[in-house]
């Protein structure tokens, strides 16, 4: 007899979106050809089709853009932050109005569920406009520099000029705002470089700043691969770099940018520990771990893909997280009941296998639920590794994808100490009942941060950033402005 919870499918409609068979570059308020012709295809990774044909940019259309940029910083950062505020405002609800049309894309070129483009990044998107469009007319109260008898600030902040900016494919549209609200708010004006796996909300993006009345040049969009990126990170006329993405690009930029006047911010890898006291409400603790390094099939930096677990609770934490980890639903990212979506490139998912097989190899023992894998596309089941030690590769390398390595501890110093036991260090989470053991490990935690009984929680109003081998720099809050302010 057929259940009476059967599965019914509740896809989103692919129609609300308008996918044009090819996208330009955006410079200077126009979509133009590449200046050598070069094109390349943004594919579905959930279904291998050909979603679009994206203009590839090339050193030449790099330094028309950044002409662009330069002409108009001028007049945009000349304008009081009211007025600076009131496009960003405008952008940040033309980005509520849209965000339908932005999820559905999103998740197409992307692979992630709808559920997360349309419940988490684009709230969060439109959140990160409207925080800074609040900032843009208070930098002289935002506290930076030394404090003058009146109250004031002493800094006299003052924007860069034209801000380089390199964004990854795990939050396209996310990372963007990330980038350019600060920017903007604080009088910068921005060349950015989207992930070549997925321009596309970018370039829908560029659209919205036309919409938005947004002068000519302040925000111009360059799709292309590495070398784009690396051509807009070299041009001398670029007085700050942003970078999200790998820890091995980011300490190639920061070579590029040693010796020049550049101002950077780097965001990179990470291998976030999540631990779990013999205290902590197991229930809950599963659902944090489930969000933690299964959310967006766990390609996050501040995935949480360590558990560690003390080891009175290590096996009736397993057995609750299998049975979690078996009701889980893989498959079309536009269907609202999937909870993991695609891989986002064959290249990514040879790189998971990969590490996944080398864990095997080394001793791990490896568990997946029963699964079906899609026919097409890039797929890889949610996958738990035991019995693994600190010297695992899967302890220690950034997996990027849905990988989880369990640990074990007995004291919260064993735990630390685990936990610490990375190049990385951008997130962490704590499970426990008692808040002075959440505040005591929280402080000795190198991360730069650290969730208490829940994780991957972002607010626009709170800074972002890692240690070590995840980069230097905050993003978000009012940290975020100064990285883009000579103070």
């Amino acid at each position: 007899m057929a259940s009476v919870f059967e599965y019914a499918p509740a896809p989103e409609s692919r129609s609300v979106v308008d996918i044009a068979p090819s996208y330009g570059l955006f410079i200077d308020g126009e979509f133009t050809e590449a200046a050598d012709g070069k094109v390349f295809k943004s594919i579905s990774p959930s279904t291998e089709e050909v979603l679009s044909e994206v203009a590839q940019a090339g050193a030449e259309d790099v330094d028309r853009a950044v002409k662009a940029a330069r002409k108009a910083f001028e007049k945009w950062s000349a304008l009081p932050g009211s007025e600076r505020a009131k496009y960003l405002f405008r952008i940040a609800r033309i980005i509520q109005e849209r965000s339908r049309e932005l999820a559905v894309l999103e998740t197409l070129d992307n692979g992630k569920p709808i559920k997360e483009t349309r419940d988490t990044d684009l709230p969060l998107v439109a959140a990160h406009f409207f925080y800074y469009a609040g900032w843009a007319d208070k930098l002289d109260h935002a506290g930076f520099g030394r404090r003058t008898t009146n109250g004031h600030s002493g800094a006299n902040p003052r924007p860069l000029g034209v801000a380089g900016q390199v964004i990854p494919w795990n939050f396209p549209l996310l990372m963007l705002a990330w980038k350019i609200a600060p920017a903007l708010a604080t009088g910068n004006t921005v060349v950015l470089k989207p992930a070549e796996t997925t321009p596309l909300s970018a370039l829908f993006f560029a659209d919205i700043c036309r919409q938005a009345g947004l002068p000519k040049g302040v925000v111009n969009i360059l799709p292309g691969y590495g070398d784009t990126g690396a051509a807009l990170v070299a041009h001398e006329d670029v007085n700050k770099v942003a970078f999200t993405g790998s820890t091995a690009v980011g300490k190639e930029i920061a070579r590029t940018v040693a010796g020049t006047r550049k101002k950077l911010t780097l965001e990179l890898g990470g291998k976030g520990a999540n631990i779990v006291f013999d205290d902590a409400p197991i229930d809950q603790a599963v659902e944090g771990i489930v969000t933690g390094i299964f959310f967006n099939q766990g390609q996050v930096c501040c995935a949480g893909s360590r558990l560690l677990v003390q080891e009175s609770i290590q096996d009736e934490l397993l057995d609750s997280l299998k049975r979690r980890l078996s009701t889980l639903r893989l498959g079309d990212p536009l269907d609202k009941n999937t909870d993991i979506g695609a891989i986002n490139s064959a290249e990514q998912l040879a790189r998971i296998t990969a590490l996944t097989e080398q864990g095997e190899a080394e001793g791990a023992e490896r568990w997946s639920p029963a699964c079906e894998l899609p026919s097409s596309g890039y797929w890889f089941a949610p996958t738990l590794f035991t019995n693994v030690t600190q010297a695992h590769t899967v302890a220690r390398d950034e997996i990027f994808g849905p990988v989880l390595s369990v640990l074990s501890f007995r004291t919260p110093d064993e735990a630390v100490a685990k936990a610490n036991n990375s190049q990385y260090g951008l997130s962490a989470g704590i499970w426990t009942e008692k808040g002075s053991r959440i505040l005591a490990v929280a402080n000795k935690l190198r991360a730069g941060v650290v969730w208490s009984n829940t994780f991957n929680k972002f607010d626009p109003t709170s800074p972002f950033g890692g240690y070590k081998e995840s980069g230097f720099g905050r993003e978000g809050g009012r940290h975020g402005l100064e990285a883009y302010l000579d103070v």
